[in-house]
C-alpha cells in the first residue's frame, strides 16, 4: 500500500495489518512497463461482480478451477476497505463467491460462502486431490486496549466444501492465530498441504508458512521465513513448486522491493531472503501447462511479471489494468488462454476479468465473451 499515505495508526495499532488493510497505493515508484490500452482489437476488463447483492465494496480476488470445470472465484465483500461490524452490517465484511460454467464468458450473481461475526478478509480458493475445496482468509478483530496491549488481532481460518462449492462449512477451523493469510493453500505431489502466512513481532515483519501432512486435519505451527533478517517483509507469502523440487517463496516487502527465499525440504527450514528486483505486493502463482510461471501482483498497478527459468530471472512487469486495486490471480483455460481476476479500488468497486494470451515477448489482450 502507498507508504506515503500510510495512516499514523497503523504504528501504533498492529503495523502490519493496519497497512495492509488501510493504506492507499504505491505510484509515484512505478516503473516502466508495456501495456496495451483498450481499443477496438484490445478488449476492456468485464465486470463479474458489482453492486450491493454483495456489497458496494468488493475486493481481494482468487480463483481456481473445480473438477468438474466451474471456475470459483471468491473475494472480500463490505462497505469499505475495512468493514468492521455497524449498523446495517452486524458482522462486518465477508466472504463472497461467483462462479462460471463457461470458461469465464457468464458469471453466477454472488453469493455469501462465509460471514462471521468479525471482518472476514483476504479470501483464497483451492480444490485438493480429495475433491475438497478449501477456503482460506483471516479475521480481522479491533481489541479494547484496556484489554491487551496488542489492539488488533488476526487469526487465519479455513472452511471446506465437499459438493464443488455449493456448501460450506459454517464453523471456521482456525489454523494460525496471531497470523494473517492473504494466499490458497497449495497442495504438494506428496500430499502435503501449505498455507503462506505473516506476522508482525517486536517491531518487524515477516513472512511464513504452516504445513499438514494429515490431509489437512492436523495444521503446524508457523515456520517463520525471514525471521531476523533486518529485513521488513508485509509478506502475503505465497508459493510456487520449482521443477527441481525447491518450493519458492514470493514476500511482499514493506518500502522494500519483493523478496524471495527458497527451502529444500517442503518448507520445514528456509534460505535468507533476497531481493527479487522489483517492487510487489500480494503475490500470487500460477504454473502453466507449458512450463511457464506466472507471478500476478500489485505494482505497477495490476501487473505480471513471467519466468521461463525456473524463477531464475522474470520478465515484465506486464501491465493488466491501470486500476491500483489488484490482488490478482489466475487460472488457465481450456485453450490454453489465462484468465486473470482482480478488484478495482475505491467506492462502488468491482471484481474485473480480462483474459490473455502469454507470447514471447508480452502478453496479448483476448475477448471474454
Amino acid at each position: 500500500m502507498p507508504k506515503k499515505l500510510r495512516m499514523k495508526t497503523s504504528d501504533r495499532i498492529f503495523p502490519i495489518v493496519a497497512s495492509l488493510l488501510l493504506g492507499a497505493f504505491i505510484s509515484q515508484t512505478a516503473p516502466t512497463i508495456a501495456t496495451e490500452k483498450p481499443t477496438a482489437s484490445v478488449p476492456p476488463p468485464k465486470i463479474i461482480s458489482q453492486g450491493a447483492e454483495a456489497g458496494t465494496y468488493q475486493a481481494f480476488t482468487d480463483i481456481c478451477r473445480l473438477k468438474n470445470d466451474d471456475l470459483l472465484c471468491v473475494f472480500y465483500a463490505g462497505y469499505g476497505h475495512v468493514s468492521l461490524p455497524k449498523d446495517g452490517w452486524p458482522k462486518g465484511g465477508r466472504v463472497c463467491m461467483v462462479r462460471s460454467r463457461d470458461e469465464g464468458r457468464t458469471w453466477s450473481a454472488p453469493q455469501i460462502l462465509f460471514d462471521g461475526p468479525q471482518d472476514d478478509r483476504d479470501p483464497h480458493i483451492a480444490q485438493m486431490r480429495d475433491g475438497t475445496t478449501v477456503c482460506s482468509f483471516f479475521t480481522y478483530e479491533p481489541r479494547d486496549a484496556k484489554a491487551s496491549a496488542e489492539k488488533v488481532r488476526c487469526a487465519t481460518c479455513l472452511v471446506a466444501s465437499r459438493d464443488a462449492g455449493l456448501t460450506w462449512e459454517t464453523t471456521p477451523r482456525v489454523v494460525a492465530n496471531g497470523w494473517p493469510s492473504s494466499a490458497p493453500v497449495r497442495e504438494l505431489p506428496d500430499g502435503t498441504r501449505i498455507l503462506g502466512v505473516y506476522r508482525e513481532e517486536a517491531g518487524s515483519a515477516f513472512g511464513g508458512i504452516i504445513r499438514s501432512s494429515d490431509g489437512g486435519k492436523n495444521w503446524s505451527a508457523p515456520i517463520p521465513i525471514g525471521k531476523g533478517s533486518g529485513v521488513r517483509l508485509d509478506a502475503e507469502t505465497d508459493f510456487a513448486l520449482l521443477k527441481d523440487g525447491t518450493l519458492y517463496a514470493a514476500l511482499r516487502g514493506d518500502r522494500v522491493n519483493m523478496h524471495f527465499a527458497t527451502s529444500r525440504d517442503l518448507g520445514l527450514t528456509w534460505s535468507s531472503v533476497k531481493d527479487i528486483g522489483f517492487a510487489a505486493h500480494c503475490p500470487h502463482f500460477t504454473r502453466l501447462k507449458s512450463g511457464e510461471l506466472l507471478l500476478t501482483h500489485r505494482l505497477p498497478a495490476t501487473a505480471l511479471h513471467v519466468s521461463r527459468d525456473e524463477a531464475k530471472t522474470w520478465q515484465g512487469p506486464y501491465q493488466i489494468d491501470t486500476t491500483p486495486g489488484a490482488y490478482p490471480s489466475t487460472v488457465e483455460l481450456k485453450d490454453g488462454t489465462v484468465l486473470i481476476v482482480y478488484y478495482e479500488e475505491g467506492e462502488g468497486s468491482a471484481i474485473r476479468a480480462r483474459r490473455f494470451k502469454l507470447k514471447s515477448e508480452g502478453i496479448e489482450f483476448l475477448p471474454l465473451d
